[in-house]
């Protein structure tokens, strides 16, 4: 008999092999789900198109440059802005990044932001192929105001913009007339977190410079060098002498020996001066080394210190380091669904959950962990033991990939939860340049409060912010697309910057580059 064209035997056989196909994976697919990607090997089927996710995650942070835009500005509805930023003080602050939906210039999140676009770049810039340039021009916009802001001995320029008197107008950054105050740190006003966090940038910076502008390189590890060395003389946390002022929007809530230990790692890295080794093994514990403190993000870095010094000890053998080993297991037990150990919270639809506001820069700071650590045991053929069970390097990609997958869209929602990927995304996202009509359609000035009519409105956003990588859905799954939910609704630099370097291995695994 035939069927379709097709005779039955055929037909019989096609069947057959359809029905052990599934049969064989069944244990391996969660939910819908496809397998983890092996190392070297590419399966022919990827639920999303991780490449053009990988394009669009990047892309992002030419939206939210402030300063004189170059002439290959791609996001093209943004002008120029902040540019006479630092007047105040009489020094140049122009340029850096906005860090989310507002037109201020916080150094701390901008610092984290640097460190990690750096690290996606170091770990997996060698697949990201013609977006690997797109990346490094990311890294210094942020690196090239960075040097602006250290480029006085013994000060750091920590903050442009008064955070409650630009919260209190909803403008585009190229009408900004609110006050751009200058807010610095120094020996008489401390902030040992913000300095860490911007030598930990500057050395990561150094080493994805090394071989393509090695001027630039030794440039950002010299500047790297003498912040640490201030941040580490004259300590003290920066929201305690600047707290009317980077409090409740960026206050270090973790203290600042995170990113003292964090900084140490990464100029051990970049320096390979064994003066930062001695540090590390003389002040870890001290610093809160082995602190069971399972979440990273940008005000607590503890996790990502541990996985960074365990890549010492597993690729590099430096065997003084043997602690940060089980200190990143016990992180990674900690999150892996139903082992021993575990504490991690995940919502019905699969998403790990850590908390309200903003909490997408948890999944995508744990998915970038997750694939790390998971390159270091493979090339040390190691796995993590959580209470007797062996977690392979296969399962902790499997997690990552789920995670990116629900945030691409697969999610009860079926959204994606980054402008303009996929056919479903959030329309009404908290941000001042995307919501208000751009320089092009609309040139007069939008006056500070007149913009509040556009925030509360319900009108799709005009201007799209390409790759814009929003704060997510709520424990439940839910999410309510409103421009004033700024928990849920605001995009952020430091949620894009560790996703970059998870989606350049999720598109080459997937044969994609």
């Amino acid at each position: 008999m035939a069927l379709f064209g097709f005779s039955f035997p055929l037909v019989f056989l096609l069947l057959s092999c359809f029905i052990t196909q599934l049969l064989c994976n069944a244990n391996a697919f969660p939910g819908h789900y496809h397998n983890p990607i092996q190392r070297h090997r590419h399966p022919r089927f990827a639920s999303h198109n991780y490449r053009d996710a990988l394009t669009k995650s990047i892309l992002f942070f030419e939206g939210q440059r402030s300063g004189k835009l170059p002439s290959n500005q791609r996001i093209s509805w943004r002008r120029d802005s902040g540019l006479s930023d630092g007047s105040a003080l009489h020094v140049d602050l122009v340029g850096g990044y906005y860090d989310a939906g507002d037109n201020v210039k916080f150094g701390f999140p901008m610092a984290f932001t640097t460190t990690m676009l750096s690290w996606s770049v170091i770990e997996f810039g060698g697949l990201m192929n013609g977006e690997l340039q797109n990346a490094k021009e990311a890294i210094r916009w942020a690196t090239d105001y960075l040097l602006k802001a250290t480029a006085h001995p013994g000060t750091i320029y920590v903050q442009v913009g008064d955070a409650n008197k630009d919260h209190a107008c909803w403008e585009r950054p190229e009408d900004m007339d609110t006050p751009r105050s200058v807010f610095k740190i120094d020996q008489n006003t401390p902030g040992s977190e913000v300095a860490a966090e911007t030598a930990a940038a500057l050395a990561a910076a150094s080493l994805v410079f090394r071989r393509s502008d090695r001027t630039y390189s030794k440039l950002l590890a010299r500047r790297a060098i003498s912040v640490f060395e201030f941040a580490d003389k004259h300590r003290g946390a920066y929201s305690t002498g600047l707290k009317k002022y980077v409090c409740p929007f960026y206050c270090d809530y973790s203290g600042y020996q995170d990113e003292l230990l964090w900084a140490a790692a990464w100029l051990q890295k970049a320096t390979k001066n064994p003066t930062y080794l001695n540090y590390i093994q003389a002040n870890g514990q001290i610093l809160g080394a082995a602190e069971f403190d399972n979440t990273f993000g940008w005000d607590n870095k503890h996790v990502g210190a541990r996985i960074l010094l365990s890549k010492a000890f597993l690729i590099q053998r430096v065997r003084s380091l043997h602690d940060y080993k089980g200190h990143a297991d016990s992180f990674i037990c900690s999150i892996i669904p139903g082992a021993s150990y575990s504490s991690a919270q995940y919502t019905p639809g699969g998403l790990l959950f850590k908390m309200n506001d903003s909490n997408m820069q948890y999944v995508t700071s744990t998915s970038f962990l997750l694939l790390s650590y998971a390159k270091y045991l493979t090339t040390a053929r190691q796995v993590v033991n959580c209470g007797g069970t062996a977690i392979t390097p296969k399962r902790l990609r499997a997690i990552a990939k789920r995670q990116v997958d629900y945030l691409l869209g697969d999610n009860p929602l079926k959204m994606s939860y980054m402008v303009g990927y996929g056919p479903r995304y959030p329309q009404r996202i908290h941000h001042r340049g995307s919501s208000l009509p751009s320089i092009a359609a609309h040139p007069a000035k939008i006056q500070c409060s007149s913009g509040f009519n556009v925030m509360r409105s319900q009108s799709p956003n005009p201007n799209i912010l390409v790759g814009a990588v929003i704060g997510g859905p709520d424990q439940h799954d839910r999410f309510p697309d409103q421009r004033s939910d700024y928990e849920q609704s605001e995009p952020a630099t430091y949620i894009n910057a560790p996703l970059v370097g998870t989606l350049a291995y999720l598109a080459h695994s997937f044969g994609q580059m």
